[in-house]
């Protein structure tokens, strides 16, 4: 083959190549775009500020992945991950550790002992969510990590779900076990997409210390990197500047929970009109 044939050979190849890339990406676009059309109505209404395709497009999240999603909760967002991650996918589900529900003064006894069976019930409801081609879906508590899980997650994601466990780290160690587990359960490289409630760098560091919701950006980012990840990038995606929160102000003031202005006409005319809270998008990768 002379060198001009072998040129052409080589361009179709790298055009090829890219092809499929581009073929690929769009897959996953239309995967993600086609789970978020399917959710219900309710929330959609909260796509313009939780902004999820923005969001999980950031954090890199694909067909395909393990990924562990830390507090999943009710599953806003795991029925979004469920069909996006696809049939060889994988989600896995984790809850607070077993003792830490002890140190919330809301939690009665009966709550308490129910949780016990979270690893269980959940699994079940996250299967309910499924349909045929999701990825599938498995669940452990914080502290309680099987062997056989390590090593073997692409992302780990923290949507709203560290707040608390800074709140009682000095109480139990929460936030660092939960960052080692983190750091055990990822492959070589593995990402940590984060969202959370922010405070801003000027307030108080004895009331952003996760009991009011917030945290400062400063914080996270040194506790992810005194457990093995390093800041890869950050994004401005759910960033609000009218949440400009306070000592006295707890993000639960705010939509959509609107605890303790939802009876008072005009603070619950205040919270809407700032909207859901300002919060950082961070994305950390293990060392």
């Amino acid at each position: 083959m002379n060198t001009t044939n072998i040129i052409k050979l080589a361009r179709a190849l790298t055009v090829g190549s890219a092809v499929l890339a581009l073929s690929a990406t769009s897959f996953a676009d239309d995967r993600l775009q086609a789970a978020l059309d399917a959710q219900p109505e309710e929330a959609k209404a909260r796509y313009d500020q939780r902004n999820p395709k923005e969001t999980l497009e950031f954090f890199g999240v694909k067909e395909g992945m393990t990924v562990m999603e830390a507090l999943p909760g009710g599953g806003w967002y795991s029925k979004i991950l469920l069909p996006t991650l696809g049939k060889e996918g994988k989600l896995v589900g984790v809850d607070y550790a077993q003792e830490m529900w002890g140190l919330f003064g809301f939690m009665t006894p009966e709550r308490i002992e129910e949780k016990k069976t979270w690893v269980e019930t959940w699994t079940a409801d996250a299967n309910s969510w499924r349909s045929e081609g999701d990825a599938s879906v498995s669940a452990f508590k914080f502290t309680e990590m099987p062997e056989d899980y390590a090593g073997t997650a692409d992302m780990v994601l923290y949507v709203r779900a560290l707040h608390n466990l800074f709140r009682f780290e000095e109480k139990g160690g929460y936030l660092s076990s939960a960052l080692k587990e983190t750091n055990k359960i990822l492959k070589s490289g593995g990402l940590v997409g984060v969202v959370q409630h922010e405070a801003l760098a000027d307030r108080p560091d004895s009331w952003a210390d996760g009991s009011n919701g917030y945290l400062k950006k400063s914080a996270v980012i040194a506790a992810f990197e005194a457990n093995g990840f390093e800041l890869v990038s950050e994004s401005e995606i759910n960033s609000n500047p009218k949440d400009q929160a306070n000592e006295g102000d707890f993000v639960w003031r705010l939509p959509p929970t609107l605890f303790g202005t939802k009876d008072d006409e005009e603070k619950k005319k205040a919270a809407m009109e700032i909207g859901e809270s300002n919060r950082m998008t961070l994305l950390f990768k293990k060392s």
